[in-house]
């Protein structure tokens, strides 16, 4: 250890300028790696609609002969993984935070915990009722555009654009991926959809490397 690091800083400057450093340090640690909280979920819209298309595709073809059960397994998988990465990252960055972050991030939490369980449960009392694709389309659609409003809302309560402004462009691409059709929207989900989250990502390491 060196004994200069235990002495005062000699002037007022050199107190502001340590004082800088300590908070840069300090919000470096509190910031998870904007790709953890990204690219996994892009990976896995990207990975688990692809097959979606490629396996249910419009009019009924079959580009790709897999088990019916193959794309939603490798989907749910791929989201259950992408979460867990998350919390992950989540809990090593903001475990030491309390008050009303930590307290908005629980609740945030719930809404992505509860908010989809309670929409799903009235989907499952319609979904028989529609032909498959038709069934498939209502899932998709429902499941990405809670995506993209939970989004907006976290994006409303940090004051985060980045958030929110993926929170509006997976609005625009469900919308256009519902008017489309069965097949086509699975497609545009997974490139549009998972890409841009990919892209999203990317950008928001760039603008963490470079924030002063």
């Amino acid at each position: 250890m060196n004994p200069d690091d235990d002495l005062p800083p000699p002037d007022a400057a050199a107190a502001l300028d340590l004082i800088r450093e300590q908070q840069v340090a300090t919000a470096r640690r509190l910031q998870p790696d904007a790709r953890l909280l990204y690219w996994p979920w892009g990976v896995a819209w990207l990975v688990g609609f692809g097959l979606f298309f490629l396996r249910f595709s419009p009019d009924g073809r079959v580009l790709l002969r897999l088990p019916d059960w193959l794309p939603l397994t490798v989907l749910f998988v791929l989201l259950g993984v992408a979460a867990v990465i998350q919390a992950v990252a989540g809990a090593r960055a903001y475990g030491q935070v309390t008050g009303d972050s930590a307290r908005r991030g629980r609740w945030y939490g719930c809404a992505w915990a509860l908010g989809p369980v309670s929409v799903y449960a009235g989907l499952a009392r319609v979904s028989d009722h529609l032909p498959h694709d038709q069934a498939a389309l209502l899932w998709s659609a429902t499941a990405v555009g809670l995506t993209a409003a939970l989004h907006m809302a976290g994006g409303a309560i940090w004051l985060d654009r980045d958030l929110f402004r993926l929170g509006v462009w997976i609005s625009v691409i469900n919308l256009a991926g519902t008017f489309a059709g069965p097949g086509w929207h699975a497609l545009v989900v997974a490139v549009a959809g998972g890409g841009g989250i990919l892209v999203a990502g990317a950008m928001a390491r760039l603008r963490q490397r470079h924030r002063p």
